[in-house]
C-alpha cells in the first residue's frame, strides 16, 4: 500500500509537470488525485477576492475531472462521501483538493483522509513553481517602468505572427513611435519627470490598442514604443496610430510623437523576417519626424522597395546601432 501511495504521488507530479499551462496542470492533477483516491469526481478549486474591498474571498473551480454528476448538492440524507484537503502555497492557503465519490461507493477510509493532504501538498509544490515561472516570465516581458511590453516580448510575439503570416498570409501592422523631445525634458527638468512622461505616454498607447483584438504594445527603449497588430485592418491599426499622435500632443510637457507605420500589405509575396518589418515602420517614422508630422506617416510600395534594397541587419543587432548605420533613404530619393 505505501508503495502504491508512492507511485500515486509521483504520477500527480508527472502529470503536472508535463502540462504547460496552469490550467492544464490542475487539471492533470485533479484526474491523477481523483483515480490516486479512488473517487469519482476531483476539482481543485483557488481562492479568489471578489470585488470590493469588503467582500470576503470565494472559491473558483480552476480544474475538474471525473464524473460531472458527482460532487453536486444534494439533500443531506442522499450525500455522496466527499474529501477535501487544502493546497497550502508559500504558507498561505490558496485553494483546496476536493474528491467526491458516487453515493454507491464506500466512505472514504481514515487511511485515505490521512493520504490526501500528501497529494495536496504535491500539487501545491506544482502550482507554487507555475506561479514562480509566470513570475520570472513577467520580469523577462515587461518594461520596468511602463508596465508595457519590452523589446524580447516584441521579438517573441513578431517570431510567432511572421509564421501565421508565412502560412496562411496573415497580416501584420507594426507602428513605431518616438516621443519627441525626451532629452529637452529630462535636461530641463530631469529624469524623473521625463520617466512621468514616458509612463503617460504608455498610457496613451495602451488606450489606443485596447480595441484591436490581440495588439501588443510595447516600449522598445529610451523613447521608442510600439503597437504591433496580427491579422487587423491595417485601417484599423492606422487609426488607432492617429489617436496616439493626439493623445501624445495633449500630454504636459510634450512636444508629440513621430509615429510610421508599415503592414505586410504593401510587401510583395511572404515577408521572411521580422526586421524588415521594422525597417518599413522606422522609414515611415523618419519621414513624420523630419516633417514634425503631427499624424502618423504611412508606409507604402515604394518604401518597401528601398527597405528591401539594404543589407540585411545581422541577427541579435539592436535597432539604435542600425539606425546610425543603415538609415533608410528619404522619401524621393535615388
Amino acid at each position: 500500500m505505501a508503495e502504491e501511495r508512492l507511485w500515486a504521488v509521483v504520477d500527480v507530479a508527472r502529470g503536472m509537470a508535463a502540462e504547460r499551462g496552469l490550467a492544464q496542470a490542475a487539471r492533470a492533477g485533479a484526474d491523477r488525485a481523483r483515480r490516486a483516491l479512488g473517487g469519482a469526481h476531483a476539482a481543485i478549486s483557488v481562492w479568489e477576492r471578489a470585488s470590493g474591498a469588503a467582500a470576503p474571498p470565494r472559491l473558483r473551480v480552476l480544474a475538474a475531472a471525473g464524473e460531472p454528476s458527482a460532487g453536486r448538492p444534494e439533500p443531506a440524507d442522499r450525500s455522496e462521501p466527499a474529501l477535501v484537503a487544502p493546497i497550502l502555497v508559500h504558507g498561505g492557503e490558496w485553494g483546496e483538493l476536493r474528491v467526491v465519490r458516487g453515493r454507491e461507493q464506500p466512505a472514504f477510509t481514515p487511511e485515505e483522509q490521512s493520504f490526501a493532504p500528501a497529494l495536496a501538498a504535491v500539487l501545491a509544490a506544482g502550482f507554487a513553481q507555475y506561479e514562480r515561472l509566470r513570475e520570472i516570465r513577467r520580469l523577462a516581458f515587461t518594461d520596468a517602468l511602463t508596465g508595457l511590453a519590452n523589446r524580447r516580448a516584441v521579438d517573441h510575439a513578431l517570431a510567432e505572427a511572421l509564421r501565421g503570416h508565412r502560412e496562411r498570409g496573415a497580416v501584420l501592422t507594426l507602428v513605431v513611435c518616438d516621443v519627441n523631445g525626451l532629452k529637452r525634458v529630462n535636461d530641463t527638468h530631469g529624469h524623473a519627470v521625463g520617466d512621468r512622461l514616458l509612463i503617460r505616454f504608455a498610457e496613451v498607447l495602451s488606450r489606443a490598442a485596447a480595441p484591436l483584438p490581440g495588439a501588443l504594445a510595447a516600449r522598445l527603449g529610451g523613447d521608442e514604443f510600439c503597437l504591433l497588430a496580427v491579422e487587423t485592418d491595417p485601417a484599423e491599426v492606422e487609426r488607432a496610430a492617429a489617436e496616439v499622435c493626439r493623445g501624445a500632443a495633449a500630454l504636459e510637457l510634450s512636444e508629440g510623437v513621430a509615429c510610421g507605420v508599415a503592414s505586410t500589405e504593401v510587401v510583395p509575396g511572404r515577408l521572411r523576417s521580422g526586421r524588415r518589418l521594422f525597417r518599413l515602420a522606422d522609414a515611415a517614422q523618419y519621414r513624420a519626424k523630419a516633417a514634425r508630422s503631427p499624424a502618423p506617416v504611412v508606409a507604402g510600395r515604394g518604401d518597401w522597395e528601398r527597405v528591401a534594397a539594404l543589407p540585411a541587419v545581422p541577427a541579435g543587432g539592436e535597432r539604435r546601432a542600425f539606425r546610425g548605420r543603415e538609415r533608410p533613404p528619404a522619401a524621393g530619393s535615388g
